[in-house]
Order: structure tokens, then C-alpha cells, then sequence
């Protein structure tokens, strides 16, 4: 037996054979290419000497590991595939740069005696190996702990790591050093294996492995491999309490022989050490993907939570901003100021005129009166609903927006109209969103909820809350929105005013000209395709209006929009505005003003008129008016042609021939989606066809001023099923106009003054009105000849009797007058048929 030392110094007994194989596995040194040319010599060192993943070690030489020289944060870079072979190697030659300390000049100041022969950078690890010799073998423990002893005497604290301090320890295995991509961290795996091959392995123990490992740093715990494991080489599994003291550990213990004594057996164990990733803990996650029915609802309510606190502040911000016209450009002081420079200008040079304003001064002047009773209302404390309601194109958004609410700031137009026609549920949010201003908005992400909530419902069997209903949307909108009104309402208010000690809503109350303008236009438009955006509307300008954050207007085309409105504010009575057409002095005004010459027409095309011309065409306005009446879209188009060079009878004719094209296409042919009507042909062909003798005084069943009866219509034969229903759907679609008093509707009129010369113009046509009236006798044929199989047969059944009481003879004298009334009307109806047949055959 003789003594030799373990790599770099621990003595042992073995014998002669294990002493020449310890040595014959010993790799001999070979020289790093130098990066500085005096001193140690400094190596980059990412694969070991001659890239065969050791350091060698000769006689009277150790190795040293200094530890937290360089930061882990550059752990990173080792994914990229160029790091280990062009970047560390720059970064090792300035290791006295970047590093905490110098390592040659930290082994010298230690211990004087030992010579550094070089310096090996472990960038990876965050430190260095120091090779360095000394005159005995002897000394080579003796130089490790001298510093070790300096570092603790005297700390080296990196600028990156404040807490934590530079470390040094002998290295007592072989290291095994690579350029894998294989990362340090805390837990460390460490196999016992033999030390020739085929020869016997000692497991050690938990206090054994403590032994060796804890004075490199404080152990977290020590897992053994468990006894009736197979899994080979054995193994065991520490965990650091920091990823630097594993790093020191494995650097200084990796190819360590544990001999006999020390518990290794009769030949020796070898530690082989490597790095090994600490499996985080996922109990939280196994949670929760093990509870779904509790998970995914607490999700959605956390999502929801989340929204609400993120995105409702920026919302209302936004809809603030809308009401406010924070980001409209006309109303800024300076932009105003250059368009009124700009304007006056223009005007001085007559470049600019507008006939247009100057055309609804006349109207404006008509209504001054609606126009001083709505701005009246408006600084009223009264909380009930403002309806302005008239026909279509008699200018109710113009009267409201433009002059009654003209020098209000704060106001908020809604229209309902691409509310309504949007498709789908995301259109119909987006559509919402942008008439307040509500923005971000996820439309989207409401058809992605539905499919998520259908399959975790399908999972789980209860239902996760992700999607939302339409409805859900539009009140969250419109919540917004009531909230952004409030703050507008309340923005003017200071802490030195003298009702500063009211409450917000007693100031408001207190206040009504502080409050915002809401002004819901078209509303009831299209009530046959739904009504759920009407409600939602109706219910929320009912609690802004009871709430006292604003004014709420609707605009309505609709006569019966009490019905909707009373559902939604049942306890008020409404403040109403009616507008109708205008009176024909009125209307004469109205277009006189639109024909002033005006350049700008002249640019787009039009024929400016010449002042002999233009009083030669004045004078047929007195006689073509009447039949436009006071429509002002009617008398704009009518101006318009006029200036375009057609004389005004010219253009009343093209303007009521065209109104009996739309006539003939929207209401009585049967193309273009005639089966989504309400209404036959033959029912609207009969209104066009007594409407148009309403002009006839002799009639018996017109009057030139109330036009039809109501009720009289209701007993024809085209409206004996569903007669309400058929003409409530003509007046939504405007072919005719209702007319109710105290809620009972008593009259029936065209629904566009135009149209009443349209309904003369389409009954003069011979073969249209033969037609037409044919279909109209053919289906009240029809009727006839259903009440008279009815009569047959109860006639039948009472002829079947065995006896004829007494009792039933009032009963069949009744069945047979009304069959034989029946009889005289088909034979009535077929010989006037037979008439128009005659007519369809001879004219074209």
C-alpha cells in the first residue's frame, strides 16, 4: 500500500493498481492561447482544454473555483447558437473589466507564494477556475483556504448582487466543463458511480451526502433514491437554497472518489454531479383544471372584474368626451375664430352663399313657436319625456338639433336607425357603441364567449357566465353612458359655489340647465323587425330622466309612440311637440329662398336662372304647390329640379310621377320582398283607390278635409281579416297616414301630401286600375263564395233533422237571405270582372 492524492490533494491509502489508473486518467495540461500578455494567462474556457470537457492538473498544481465573479442574468444567451463561440470568448478577455474582481490578483493577494498559472472564465456559471502551482505538492490545500480566509476577511460584493458576496473553494474532483445548453440551478443531481468499469458502487447516505456538500452553502433538503428503486446508476437529489452555492458545489465536487473511509467502499465512488431543473410546484394549476365547475365561473366573474376595472374608466372617458366634443375640431376657439375670418371673407366677394340656411328661415320663422316651448322645457325641472313627433322629412331632427339645442354644448344624439338595421348581435353592438361614443368595445368577443360557455357547459354541466346577451351589452352600454352623463352634469360644480353642501342629486334637481340634452332620433323605426333596442332605450331614458342627469327628446315618425314609452315612464304625462306639413305661403317662401343664384350650384353643374326666367316660373307655384303641399323634402327636391333648369309644373309632374313609381313597386306589385308584408296588394290597392277621390266633394264616403273613415275601411271585404294589423303596417311603411283622437283612430290620409296626386295619377291608368280591381273583385269572390259553402252547409246539417221544429226556422230564413245576398254580389262582382277582362284584352 503506498499513498497518493485524489486530483488535487486529499491523501488516501490504496494500492499500487488503483494508483497507476488514477494517474493514467489524469489529461496532460495544454496551453490556452494567451489574451493578455503579462500575468496570468486568461482563457476562455467553455469545453475544457482541447474541448474535451476537463481541466488537467500536473504535479504541484490546483484549481481554485471562485464563485459569483460574473452575473447569471446572462443565462439568456446561451439559446443563441453563436454565444459560446464569438461572444464569451470577447467577453472573457475583458474579465477584468466586467467582473466583480480580478481572480489572478485575488489568489496572489491571499497567498503571496502561489504562482498563477491561469485564469479560466465559466461565464455560464457567473465564475472562474484558477489554475496556480506551488514549490510542494503540500501547500495546495493550504493556498485554498488561505483564500478562502481573505474573501471572508476581506468581502467582494458585486454592483449587480449587493447581498451576496464572492466565494472561493478548492476543487477537489475533476469538473466536467461544456458548452451545452444546459443551465445552472439549484437542485443538483449527483450519481454515485464506480470507479473502474463493472465494479462495485456504495450508496451514500442523507447524513453522508450532508457531509461533503454543506459546507459549499446551506442544503434546502436531501432526496435519496428510494429503496426499491432499479433505476441505475443510483442516485440522490439536493436542493440549494440559491442557485450560487449549487454552482460552487458542483464546480468543487463533480469527479470526486469518496474512498473507503469516508463511506465509499472498498474501491471508491465517484460523484458525478449535473445540474438538474426543479420541477415547479402546480398544485394550483392541478386545482384548477381538476374543479372546472368552480374554476371557469370564478374565471368569468375575475374577467369580469377586470373589464370593470380597466376599461369602464376609459369608456365613460370616451362617451364624456363624445358628449362634450372634446375632440371636435369645429369647436375649438382658434378653428372657429379662422372658419368666422374665412366666412366673412367670402361672403365680402359673394364666393359664398348659403341658400340652403337662408331657405329654412322661412320654416324657422313658422315654428318659432315649438322652437321657444322646447328651450322653455328644457330649463324645466319637470322629469318626464320630451316628444317632438311628425311625419318623415318634416324636418324634427333640424328643428331640435340645429335651433332649439344650437348654443347647447352638452348634448348627446342617439339614432336609431343603424342601430336597428344592423345584422347580427356584434353589428348591433358596435352600431350602439358608436352612437355614445362607448369605445373600446370586444363585439367580437361575444360570439367567442358563446362557443366557449356552450362547450364548458357541455363539460361541466353548469353554466361558466362568459357570454353575454344582447340585452346584457346594451345595458352595459348604456350604464356607461348614464355614468359620463352624471359627470358632464356635474363638471361645472365647485366646492365655493352656495349650494356646494347639496348632494349630487339634489344639486342636479336643483340645477336643470346644467344637465345634458339626450336626443333619441328615429325612434320606433322599423318596430316590425323587433323591439328589444327600443325597450332597453325606453328603460334607460326613463332612469336618466327620473335620475335627473339629463333631458331625453325622442324624435318619432310613429303616431303611437305612447304605447312603448308608457311601459318604460308608466307614471307621467309626456310633453309633446307635433309637427306637420307647412302651409303653402310658407312653402312658396321656403322655395323662393332656394332659388337665389348661388355660384357654388353653378360649380356642381346647375343652371343658375336669370331673373326674367326665374319670375316667369314663380308664377306656376301658386298652381303646382297644392299638390306637393308642405313636405320639406318634397319642396327641396322640387327647388333643386327647378334650378337644374325644368320649369316647376315640369317638375311637381316628374316629382309625382316618380312618387307613383315607388307607390306601384313598394305597396301593390308583387316583387322586391312582397312576402315579408303585412298587407295584400288588393288591401292597399283599395286605399289608393278611394284616397284618390278624396278630392271628390260629391263622394259619399270621402271628406276633401279628413280624408277616409277608419272604421269604414275595417268593413270592406280586403280588411275583414287582420284589418288593424294591415293598416298599422301601411302607415310604418308611410303609404298612409292615421289620424286618432283622445287614442281612437278616426281617419286615414295619404302619408306624403305628394301622394295624393300620385293615387290619381296610378287610377287614371286604365289597365293598371283594370287590373288591379280585378284582383280585387277576384279575392272578394273568393270571400263570397267561402260564405256561401258556410251557409250550405249548416243548411244541410239542419235539413238532415228527422223533424223541422219551429224552433230553427228564424235560422234558415236568416242562412238563406244571407246566401242569397251572397248570390247577388259574386254575380255582381263576376259581371264587373267580366268588364275589366274586356279592357285587360283591348289596351295595352
Amino acid at each position: 500500500m503506498s499513498t497518493t492524492r485524489n486530483f488535487l490533494g486529499s491523501s488516501r491509502l490504496t494500492s499500487q493498481s488503483a494508483l497507476t489508473r488514477s494517474r493514467s486518467i489524469q489529461y496532460q495540461f495544454k496551453t490556452c492561447p494567451p489574451l493578455f500578455t503579462s500575468g496570468a494567462r486568461y482563457a476562455s474556457l467553455e469545453a475544457g482544454e482541447g474541448d474535451t470537457g476537463h481541466i488537467s492538473a500536473g504535479r504541484n498544481q490546483g484549481v481554485l473555483f471562485i464563485n459569483n465573479l460574473y452575473p447569471l442574468n446572462l443565462q439568456w444567451l446561451f439559446r443563441f447558437p453563436f454565444a459560446a463561440d464569438k461572444l464569451f470568448p470577447k467577453l472573457a478577455a475583458r474579465q477584468r473589466m466586467f467582473g466583480a474582481a480580478d481572480a489572478a490578483k485575488l489568489v496572489k493577494d491571499a497567498q503571496p507564494s502561489a504562482e498563477v498559472l491561469e485564469v479560466l472564465p465559466r461565464l455560464k456559471e457567473g465564475g472562474a477556475f484558477v489554475k496556480f502551482s506551488d514549490a510542494t505538492d503540500e501547500n495546495i490545500p493550504s493556498i485554498g483556504k488561505a483564500v478562502e480566509k481573505y474573501l471572508t476577511e476581506h468581502p467582494i460584493k458585486p454592483f449587480w448582487a449587493p447581498l451576496s458576496r464572492v466565494q472561493a473553494s478548492i476543487v477537489r474532483g475533476k469538473p466536467w466543463v461544456e458548452d451545452l445548453y444546459r443551465l445552472p440551478s439549484a437542485r443538483l443531481r449527483v450519481e454515485f458511480l464506480p470507479t473502474s468499469p463493472g465494479g462495485e458502487v456504495a450508496e451514500l447516505s442523507q447524513e453522508q451526502l450532508y457531509s461533503f456538500f454543506r459546507p459549499y452553502g446551506k442544503l434546502a433538503e436531501i432526496i435519496t433514491q428510494p429503496s426499491d428503486s432499479k433505476v441505475l446508476p443510483k442516485y440522490a437529489q439536493l436542493d440549494f437554497n440559491s442557485i450560487r452555492k449549487a454552482v460552487l458545489a458542483k464546480n468543487c465536487l463533480h469527479g470526486y472518489t469518496v474512498n473507503e473511509a469516508e463511506g465509499g467502499g472498498q474501491l471508491g465512488t465517484v460523484f458525478r454531479i449535473s445540474y438538474e431543473k426543479k420541477q415547479k410546484a402546480r398544485w394550483f394549476m392541478d386545482w384548477l383544471t381538476g374543479h372546472p365547475r368552480i374554476t371557469i365561473p370564478a374565471l368569468a366573474a375575475l374577467v369580469a372584474g377586470i373589464t370593470v376595472a380597466v376599461f369602464d374608466p376609459i369608456r365613460t372617458a370616451f362617451i364624456k368626451a363624445h358628449i362634450t366634443r372634446t375632440f371636435k375640431i369645429s369647436d375649438n376657439k382658434y378653428f372657429a375664430w379662422a372658419k368666422d375670418l374665412t366666412n366673412e371673407f367670402l361672403t365680402s366677394v359673394r364666393l359664398r352663399h348659403a341658400p340652403q340656411d337662408a331657405g329654412m328661415e322661412a320654416i324657422w320663422e313658422d315654428r318659432k313657436v315649438h322652437i321657444d316651448q322646447l328651450q322653455t322645457w328644457l330649463m324645466e325641472t319637470a322629469d318626464t319625456f320630451i316628444i317632438v313627433q311628425g311625419p318623415r322629412g318634416s324636418g324634427k331632427r333640424e328643428l331640435v338639433v340645429d335651433q332649439a339645442l344650437k348654443s347647447r354644448k352638452n348634448k348627446l344624439v342617439i339614432d336609431c336607425k343603424p342601430i336597428q338595421e344592423a345584422r347580427g348581435d356584434s353589428s348591433t353592438i358596435n352600431a350602439t357603441a358608436a352612437e355614445v361614443g362607448y369605445w373600446p368595445v370586444f363585439s367580437w368577443m361575444n360570439s367567442i364567449s358563446g362557443l366557449i360557455d356552450l362547450a364548458a357547459q357541455g363539460a361541466t354541466g353548469v353554466k361558466t357566465g362568459f357570454s353575454e346577451t344582447l340585452e346584457n351589452q346594451l345595458t352595459k352600454i348604456l350604464n356607461n353612458t348614464a355614468t359620463a352623463l352624471k359627470q358632464v352634469a356635474l363638471e361645472g360644480r365647485k366646492s365655493d359655489d352656495k349650494d356646494a353642501n347639496l348632494t349630487d342629486d339634489e344639486y342636479l334637481e336643483a340645477h336643470p340647465e346644467r344637465r345634458p340634452v339626450v336626443v333619441i332620433d328615429n325612434f320606433l323605426h322599423k318596430t316590425q323587425e323587433g323591439t328589444v333596442v327600443y325597450d332597453k332605450i325606453a328603460e334607460w331614458a326613463a332612469r336618466v330622466t327620473t335620475s335627473n342627469l339629463a333631458h331625453v327628446v325622442f324624435l318619432t315618425n310613429d303616431v303611437s309612440y305612447s304605447k312603448s314609452l308608457s311601459k318604460a315612464l308608466p307614471d307621467r304625462a309626456f310633453r309633446q311637440i307635433g309637427l306637420s306639413d307647412t302651409s303653402l305661403e310658407v312653402a312658396k317662401r321656403f322655395v323662393i329662398n332656394h332659388l337665389e343664384f348661388d355660384p357654388e350650384d353653378t360649380e356642381a353643374g346647375l343652371k343658375a336662372l336669370s331673373t326674367t326666367q326665374r319670375r316667369k316660373d314663380l308664377v306656376e307655384l301658386d298652381d303646382v304647390l297644392p299638390a306637393l303641399g308642405g313636405r320639406l323634402t318634397d319642396l327641396e327636391f322640387l327647388a333643386r329640379r327647378i334650378k337644374a333648369g325644368e320649369t316647376p309644373r315640369k317638375a311637381v309632374a316628374e316629382i309625382v310621377e316618380q312618387a307613383a313609381s315607388e307607390i306601384l313597386k313598394m305597396f301593390v306589385l308583387n316583387g322586391g320582398g312582397g312576402d315579408e308584408r303585412n298587407w295584400t296588394p288588393q288591401q292597399a290597392w283599395l286605399l289608393i283607390r278611394r284616397l284618390a277621390k278624396t278630392n271628390d266633394a260629391s263622394s259619399s264616403n270621402v271628406n276633401a278635409d279628413q280624408g277616409l273613415r277608419y272604421n269604414e275601411i275595417l268593413l270592406s271585404d280586403a280588411y275583414k281579416t287582420a284589418g288593424d294589423a294591415a293598416l298599422q303596417a301601411l302607415e310604418q311603411a308611410e303609404l298612409i297616414t292615421i289620424q286618432s283622437s283622445a287614442g281612437r283612430p278616426y281617419a286615414i290620409k295619404p302619408g306624403r301630401p305628394v301622394y295624393l296626386p300620385a293615387f290619381q295619377q296610378l287610377v287614371k291608368d286604365n289597365v293598371l286600375r283594370s287590373r288591379l280591381d280585378l284582383a280585387v273583385l277576384t279575392e272578394s269572390i273568393k270571400i263570397e263564395n267561402a260564405s256561401v259553402e258556410a251557409y250550405e252547409r249548416e243548411l244541410h246539417l239542419l235539413g238532415e233533422l228527422p223533424k223541422q221544429p219551429s224552433e230553427v226556422t228564424g235560422r234558415v230564413q236568416w242562412l238563406l237571405e244571407k246566401l242569397r245576398i251572397s248570390q247577388d254580389k259574386i254575380e255582381k262582382y263576376e259581371r264587373e270582372a267580366g268588364g275589366l277582362k274586356k279592357t285587360l284584352m283591348s289596351e295595352f
